[in-house]
């Protein structure tokens, strides 16, 4: 995929002037322009901008289902959407943007999904089991799509990658979440465990988000059977960390991840104190 010349797009939250449609165009292989007339896009948090903003992200969603990621241009969405090229640049700087509003959408989807579960659930592995089983109800409608953009999500050094900087707010959210998961559960967690145990949470959550994108069993059934078994190893995992022998094996599984995952590295803190070079 080409990448976007910052300089001659308009950066996001700040007014496209008339100039900026033209110099959009970036060598774009799809024709045809914005529609005539096309109206200026309304204050950022107004009704009006946070309509506009979601119907690009619905048309964006849709034309990268239909046509693939790589094949979709911003100018192939303003089009579809019925907005100027350079509007459409005002609230996404490029499609890497439009895939982190996807990222907010679907996170914030499954933590309103999710609230239910953990106000009736106080079991650990009946809440971990729930967590996982609601996100794939939630991402069902997204999977044909989700596999289209994997190869370039799976790039540690993508924007897209849910291990970089881009994707901070979305990965932050779905750790407090897996953080709350365990605070409200009858299981008792050791306090040094309670910082390391929710980020390898994510990362289980993480490996089940990868199976189900290439699962292609009726209904997904084995995404959710891989769902049901990884929180009852979960489960189990916690309960023996009561012991406190085996809490420097959960540690050691940490450190193991964050030393040796691409990317891990650069996002998740080092519970030893231990320094990039330790």
């Amino acid at each position: 995929m080409p990448a976007v010349n910052d300089s001659l797009s308009p950066q996001p939250g700040t007014e496209p002037s008339s100039a900026a449609e033209p110099s959009a165009a970036r060598g774009d292989a799809e024709s045809g322009g914005p529609r005539d007339g096309a109206e200026q896009p309304g204050p950022k948090g107004s009704a009006k901008s946070e309509q506009t903003r979601a119907l690009i992200l619905e048309t964006a969603l849709r034309l990268f289902q239909e046509r693939g990621y790589d094949k979709t241009t911003m100018r192939a969405i303003a089009k579809e959407a019925g907005v100027s090229v350079g509007n459409a640049y005002y609230y996404f700087a490029g499609k890497e943007h439009l895939i982190q509003g996807f990222y907010d959408r679907i996170g914030a989807e499954h933590l309103a999904a999710v609230r239910p579960v953990l106000e009736r659930e106080k079991d650990l592995e009946a809440r971990i089991a729930g967590v996982l089983k609601v996100w794939l109800d939630v991402a069902e409608p997204y999977h044909e799509f989700a596999a289209q953009f994997f190869k370039n999500a799976a790039d540690p050094d993508s924007p897209l990658s849910p291990f970089s900087p881009e994707s901070q707010g979305p990965r932050e959210e779905a750790i407090n979440l897996h953080r709350e998961v365990l605070a409200g559960a009858k299981a008792k967690v050791p306090d040094e465990l309670r910082d390391v145990l929710p980020e390898l949470m994510w990362l289980s959550q993480m490996g089940l988000v990868l199976y189900w994108v290439f699962d292609r069993t009726e209904g997904r059934e084995r995404s959710y059977r891989l769902a049901e078994r990884g929180a009852r190893l979960t489960t189990r995992g916690v309960s023996l960390a009561r012991f406190r022998v085996l809490r420097p094996l959960v540690h050691e599984v940490h450190e193991l991840f964050t030393d040796f995952l691409p990317g891990m590295t650069k996002v998740l803190p080092d519970p030893g104190g231990k320094g990039q070079g330790g």
